[in-house]
Protein backbone atom coordinates (compact mmCIF):
# COMPACT_ATOMS: atom_id res chain seq x y z
CA UNK A 1 0.00 0.00 0.00
CA UNK A 2 1.32 3.29 -0.34
CA UNK A 3 3.06 4.99 2.34
CA UNK A 4 2.34 8.66 1.31
CA UNK A 5 3.87 11.62 -0.40
CA UNK A 6 7.32 10.62 0.12
CA UNK A 7 8.73 11.77 -3.17
CA UNK A 8 6.72 14.93 -3.62
CA UNK A 9 8.05 17.47 -6.06
CA UNK A 10 10.73 14.64 -7.12
CA UNK A 11 10.95 14.14 -10.47
CA UNK A 12 11.30 10.72 -12.25
CA UNK A 13 11.71 9.69 -15.65
CA UNK A 14 10.80 6.49 -16.23
CA UNK A 15 11.80 4.69 -19.31
CA UNK A 16 9.28 1.74 -20.86
CA UNK A 17 6.55 3.27 -19.59
CA UNK A 18 4.12 2.02 -22.09
CA UNK A 19 2.97 -1.04 -20.36
CA UNK A 20 4.39 -4.02 -18.16
CA UNK A 21 6.70 -3.22 -15.30
CA UNK A 22 7.38 0.39 -16.36
CA UNK A 23 3.60 1.21 -16.41
CA UNK A 24 3.74 0.01 -12.98
CA UNK A 25 6.88 2.06 -11.76
CA UNK A 26 5.59 5.00 -13.37
CA UNK A 27 2.43 4.78 -11.34
CA UNK A 28 3.24 3.92 -8.19
CA UNK A 29 6.25 6.55 -8.08
CA UNK A 30 3.38 8.68 -8.91
CA UNK A 31 1.81 7.39 -6.02
CA UNK A 32 4.22 8.49 -3.84
CA UNK A 33 3.86 11.97 -4.82
CA UNK A 34 6.77 12.02 -7.50
CA UNK A 35 6.16 14.14 -11.14
CA UNK A 36 6.44 11.48 -13.77
CA UNK A 37 7.71 11.49 -17.03
CA UNK A 38 7.16 8.06 -19.05
CA UNK A 39 9.01 7.10 -21.44
CA UNK A 40 8.74 4.52 -24.19
CA UNK A 41 7.29 3.82 -27.90
CA UNK A 42 3.23 3.82 -27.97
CA UNK A 43 2.39 7.81 -27.59
CA UNK A 44 -1.71 6.34 -26.91
CA UNK A 45 -0.45 4.46 -23.71
CA UNK A 46 2.10 7.26 -22.80
CA UNK A 47 -0.88 9.84 -22.74
CA UNK A 48 -3.33 7.54 -20.97
CA UNK A 49 -1.03 7.06 -18.28
CA UNK A 50 -0.41 10.94 -18.03
CA UNK A 51 -3.42 11.22 -17.40
CA UNK A 52 -3.58 9.24 -15.03
CA UNK A 53 -0.63 10.32 -12.47
CA UNK A 54 -0.71 14.03 -13.97
CA UNK A 55 2.64 14.07 -15.13
CA UNK A 56 4.15 13.97 -18.53
CA UNK A 57 5.03 12.05 -21.62
CA UNK A 58 8.27 11.24 -23.83
CA UNK A 59 7.68 9.53 -26.89
CA UNK A 60 11.15 7.81 -28.18
CA UNK A 61 12.74 4.84 -29.16
CA UNK A 62 15.40 3.26 -27.36
CA UNK A 63 16.89 2.11 -30.32
CA UNK A 64 16.92 5.19 -31.75
CA UNK A 65 19.96 7.68 -31.09
CA UNK A 66 18.39 10.64 -32.09
CA UNK A 67 14.79 9.77 -30.83
CA UNK A 68 16.70 9.91 -27.07
CA UNK A 69 18.66 12.39 -27.34
CA UNK A 70 15.96 14.71 -28.40
CA UNK A 71 13.20 13.55 -25.73
CA UNK A 72 15.84 13.75 -22.74
CA UNK A 73 16.80 17.29 -23.85
CA UNK A 74 12.55 18.04 -23.85
CA UNK A 75 12.93 16.67 -20.89
CA UNK A 76 15.80 18.88 -19.09
CA UNK A 77 14.88 21.72 -20.97
CA UNK A 78 11.53 21.89 -19.32
CA UNK A 79 12.21 21.41 -15.51
CA UNK A 80 15.97 23.18 -16.01
CA UNK A 81 17.72 20.25 -14.53
CA UNK A 82 18.08 16.22 -14.69
CA UNK A 83 15.60 14.41 -13.01
CA UNK A 84 15.72 13.18 -9.38
CA UNK A 85 15.09 10.17 -10.23
CA UNK A 86 15.85 7.36 -13.42
CA UNK A 87 14.18 4.54 -14.00
CA UNK A 88 15.86 2.41 -16.89
CA UNK A 89 13.15 -0.23 -17.27
CA UNK A 90 12.41 -0.34 -21.00
CA UNK A 91 13.33 -4.15 -22.16
CA UNK A 92 12.81 -6.41 -24.44
CA UNK A 93 12.96 -10.78 -23.79
CA UNK A 94 12.52 -13.81 -26.59
CA UNK A 95 13.72 -17.21 -26.09
CA UNK A 96 16.59 -18.72 -28.57
CA UNK A 97 19.62 -20.90 -27.75
CA UNK A 98 23.12 -19.74 -28.96
CA UNK A 99 22.60 -22.01 -31.81
CA UNK A 100 18.96 -20.69 -33.03
CA UNK A 101 19.08 -16.90 -32.10
CA UNK A 102 19.27 -14.36 -34.94
CA UNK A 103 21.46 -11.75 -35.14
CA UNK A 104 18.86 -9.55 -35.42
CA UNK A 105 17.13 -10.42 -32.47
CA UNK A 106 20.71 -10.48 -30.27
CA UNK A 107 21.19 -7.00 -31.44
CA UNK A 108 17.84 -5.65 -30.78
CA UNK A 109 18.26 -6.71 -27.30
CA UNK A 110 21.64 -5.45 -26.63
CA UNK A 111 20.13 -2.49 -28.62
CA UNK A 112 17.27 -1.61 -25.86
CA UNK A 113 18.42 -3.86 -22.85
CA UNK A 114 21.92 -2.93 -22.51
CA UNK A 115 22.65 0.44 -25.09
CA UNK A 116 19.32 1.74 -24.50
CA UNK A 117 20.37 2.33 -20.56
CA UNK A 118 23.47 3.62 -21.49
CA UNK A 119 22.40 5.79 -23.59
CA UNK A 120 19.69 7.45 -20.67
CA UNK A 121 22.19 7.30 -18.14
CA UNK A 122 25.34 9.18 -20.50
CA UNK A 123 22.65 11.75 -20.95
CA UNK A 124 21.89 12.57 -17.79
CA UNK A 125 24.18 11.70 -15.25
CA UNK A 126 26.94 14.58 -15.89
CA UNK A 127 23.66 16.77 -14.55
CA UNK A 128 23.00 15.09 -11.85
CA UNK A 129 26.68 14.84 -10.71
CA UNK A 130 26.92 18.67 -11.18
CA UNK A 131 24.09 19.18 -8.53
CA UNK A 132 25.43 16.47 -6.56
CA UNK A 133 22.15 14.26 -5.92
CA UNK A 134 20.05 11.90 -7.39
CA UNK A 135 19.16 8.25 -7.82
CA UNK A 136 19.67 5.65 -11.15
CA UNK A 137 17.57 2.67 -11.05
CA UNK A 138 18.54 -0.02 -13.42
CA UNK A 139 16.35 -2.96 -14.31
CA UNK A 140 17.88 -6.32 -14.63
CA UNK A 141 17.13 -9.77 -13.98
CA UNK A 142 17.52 -12.80 -12.55
CA UNK A 143 19.20 -13.79 -15.88
CA UNK A 144 21.95 -11.30 -15.48
CA UNK A 145 23.17 -13.48 -12.89
CA UNK A 146 22.38 -16.57 -13.63
CA UNK A 147 22.58 -18.65 -16.78
CA UNK A 148 19.41 -20.48 -18.06
CA UNK A 149 19.04 -22.17 -21.30
CA UNK A 150 17.56 -20.18 -24.26
CA UNK A 151 18.49 -16.90 -22.80
CA UNK A 152 21.30 -16.12 -25.00
CA UNK A 153 20.72 -12.58 -26.30
CA UNK A 154 18.84 -11.79 -23.02
CA UNK A 155 21.42 -13.14 -20.90
CA UNK A 156 24.17 -11.48 -22.64
CA UNK A 157 22.23 -8.00 -23.14
CA UNK A 158 21.12 -8.14 -19.03
CA UNK A 159 24.76 -9.44 -17.99
CA UNK A 160 26.01 -6.41 -19.58
CA UNK A 161 23.77 -4.39 -18.36
CA UNK A 162 25.58 -5.21 -14.44
CA UNK A 163 28.76 -5.66 -15.35
CA UNK A 164 27.59 -1.36 -16.53
CA UNK A 165 26.18 -0.88 -13.35
CA UNK A 166 29.20 -2.10 -11.39
CA UNK A 167 30.85 0.46 -13.12
CA UNK A 168 28.72 2.93 -12.59
CA UNK A 169 28.73 2.60 -8.51
CA UNK A 170 32.66 2.96 -8.70
CA UNK A 171 32.33 6.07 -10.60
CA UNK A 172 29.69 7.78 -8.55
CA UNK A 173 30.96 6.92 -5.10
CA UNK A 174 31.13 10.12 -2.92
CA UNK A 175 29.50 12.07 -5.59
CA UNK A 176 26.00 12.21 -4.19
CA UNK A 177 24.41 10.20 -6.38
CA UNK A 178 22.97 6.93 -5.87
CA UNK A 179 22.15 3.63 -8.04
CA UNK A 180 20.36 0.68 -7.83
CA UNK A 181 20.45 -2.30 -9.92
CA UNK A 182 17.08 -4.53 -9.32
CA UNK A 183 16.61 -7.90 -10.42
CA UNK A 184 13.75 -9.55 -10.40
CA UNK A 185 12.96 -12.79 -10.83
CA UNK A 186 10.49 -14.05 -13.76
CA UNK A 187 8.07 -11.45 -13.92
CA UNK A 188 4.14 -11.60 -15.49
CA UNK A 189 3.96 -9.43 -18.66
CA UNK A 190 3.17 -9.41 -21.33
CA UNK A 191 6.67 -9.99 -23.34
CA UNK A 192 5.33 -13.74 -22.08
CA UNK A 193 1.98 -14.11 -24.45
CA UNK A 194 3.95 -15.52 -27.30
CA UNK A 195 5.64 -17.98 -25.57
CA UNK A 196 2.72 -19.84 -23.80
CA UNK A 197 5.24 -20.59 -20.19
CA UNK A 198 2.18 -22.74 -19.02
CA UNK A 199 2.54 -24.98 -21.20
CA UNK A 200 6.87 -25.30 -21.30
CA UNK A 201 8.28 -27.14 -18.60
CA UNK A 202 11.09 -25.37 -19.01
CA UNK A 203 9.39 -22.34 -17.92
CA UNK A 204 8.06 -21.49 -15.23
CA UNK A 205 4.27 -21.14 -14.29
CA UNK A 206 2.89 -17.27 -15.21
CA UNK A 207 0.99 -18.04 -12.31
CA UNK A 208 4.30 -18.40 -9.67
CA UNK A 209 5.70 -15.44 -11.56
CA UNK A 210 6.02 -12.00 -9.53
CA UNK A 211 3.44 -9.42 -10.58
CA UNK A 212 5.01 -5.81 -12.25
CA UNK A 213 3.62 -4.12 -8.88
CA UNK A 214 6.36 -6.29 -7.31
CA UNK A 215 8.81 -4.89 -8.81
CA UNK A 216 7.15 -1.45 -8.60
CA UNK A 217 7.25 -1.64 -4.62
CA UNK A 218 10.98 -2.27 -4.65
CA UNK A 219 11.74 0.79 -6.63
CA UNK A 220 9.53 2.94 -4.82
CA UNK A 221 11.29 1.36 -1.41
CA UNK A 222 14.59 2.32 -2.84
CA UNK A 223 13.59 5.97 -3.81
CA UNK A 224 12.13 6.94 -0.83
CA UNK A 225 15.00 6.01 1.11
CA UNK A 226 16.77 8.98 2.58
CA UNK A 227 18.78 10.47 0.33
CA UNK A 228 22.09 8.73 3.00
CA UNK A 229 21.38 5.67 2.26
CA UNK A 230 22.39 3.58 -0.79
CA UNK A 231 20.77 0.34 -1.75
CA UNK A 232 23.45 -0.64 -4.73
CA UNK A 233 21.76 -4.11 -5.83
CA UNK A 234 18.35 -5.56 -4.73
CA UNK A 235 17.77 -8.93 -5.88
CA UNK A 236 13.48 -9.93 -5.40
CA UNK A 237 11.46 -13.07 -6.05
CA UNK A 238 8.74 -14.61 -4.83
CA UNK A 239 8.01 -15.93 -1.45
Amino acid sequence: MPSGQLLSNRIALVTGASRGIGHAIATRLAEEGAIVWGMGRVEASLTELASETGGSSLVADLSDDASVWSALERLTDDIGRAPDIVVNSAGVFGLSSCATESVIAFDESLSVNLRGTFLVVRSLLPGMLDSRKGLIVNIGSVSGRKAYRGNAAYSASKFGLRGFHEVLLEEIRGTGVRATLVEPAATDTALWDTMDPDNDPALPNRSQMMQPGDVAEAVAFVATRPDSVSIPLMQIEPA
